[in-house]
């Protein structure tokens, strides 16, 4: 069990404020750095006074890396996300998932952290010619987001060879569940479903609602995190996934309500699907969540989403345009 003192960038965001809920759970002392650019105070309203609490940019070095000073474990998600903003903003996303990662990872080698657990993507697989996708597949990142996230990732790895910081990333494909985020027409997939279906309005499906994705609830990938962190594997990337693949037309059918189609996206793939073997024999770890249980739990907690923008056919292809522009 993990009862020491951790550092959680990224903390207030979706993932991030789930691990900390986990992390206060197993009696760890919980430093939490966030400049809320993606996540959102609210988030840890219910754990604010068991944490430390920092407001801090990690793209630029500053005082918040003395924070690490006496700090076990590193969990780094802190990043930008997104497709088309990464594509407008690339430097942003640079600065952020780079250089945030560099001083990051200097940061655990100034004061000799014990472990840092990476949050990789699977964007960085592109279109893969494989499924179940492993982890030596040839990375074809399609966008900026997915190349700066496995920057950002090689930057841990080569840190991890050269000056012996134990380190493993974790390659999370399409993490869903309460508090996942309410903006973005990518990536958040389940926060514009939700959003619409409390506005009573049609869900926007890309293309014919055929393409599969490897929904993974955000308890699993938690679970995944820690089991790496209490792990003695180092100088690893893992994939961590739901172990099957479901397509959009399943998802919708279990939200239930009325669907309009928006034309199908450049640069995204018609399958996404983790081949876990590596999370099964080097970390013993396996998912727990199918779809149709944590779509339920979704239902039961869609008030987080009442106040989300609610997108529809118009408002997303005007967002999207610049995807067509670059990606075709």
């Amino acid at each position: 069990m993990l009862k020491n003192k951790v550092i959680v960038t990224g903390g207030a965001g979706f993932i991030g404020s789930h691990l900390v809920d986990s992390l206060l759970d197993k009696g760890n002392e919980v430093i939490v750095l966030d400049n809320y650019s993606t996540g959102r105070p609210q988030n840890l309203d219910h754990v604010v006074d068991k944490i430390k609490l920092i407001e801090c940019d990690i793209s630029s070095p500053g005082e918040w890396q003395d924070y690490f000073d006496g700090v076990d474990k590193v969990f780094h998600l802190a990043a930008l996300a997104d497709i088309v903003p990464s594509i407008e903003k690339p430097e942003e996303y640079y600065h952020t998932n780079v250089n945030g990662t560099f001083n990051v990872i200097e940061a655990c080698k100034k004061f000799n952290i014990n472990k840092i657990i990476y949050s990789a993507s699977s964007s960085c697989y592109g279109i893969p010619d494989k499924f179940p996708t492993n982890e030596t597949a040839e990375i074809r990142p399609q966008y900026p987001y997915a190349l700066t996230k496995y920057l950002g990732e090689q930057l841990v790895m080569h840190w991890c060879q050269v000056y012996k910081i134990p380190a493993l990333s974790l390659r999370f494909f399409n993490v869903y569940g309460p508090r996942s985020r309410t903006s973005g027409t990518y990536g958040a997939v389940f926060g514009v479903f939700l959003a619409q279906k409390l506005a009573k309005k049609p869900f926007t499906i890309v293309g014919d609602g055929s393409q599969t994705r490897d929904f993974t609830y955000v308890s699993d990938i938690v679970n995944a995190i820690c089991t790496a962190a209490e792990s003695q594997v180092s100088g690893k990337i893992i994939n961590i996934g739901s172990d099957n693949s479901y397509s959009i037309n399943q998802l919708i059918d279990l939200l239930g309500g009325d669907k309009v189609y928006i034309p199908k996206r450049p640069g995204e793939p018609d399958c996404t699907w983790a081949d876990i073997d590596n999370a099964k024999t080097l970390l013993n770890w396996r998912p727990q969540v199918g779809l149709e249980e944590g779509v339920e739990i979704l239902l039961q907690n869609i008030d987080y989403w009442r106040e989300a923008v609610v997108w529809d056919k118009e408002s997303i292809e005007k967002a999207t345009e610049k995807w067509f522009k670059y990606l075709s």
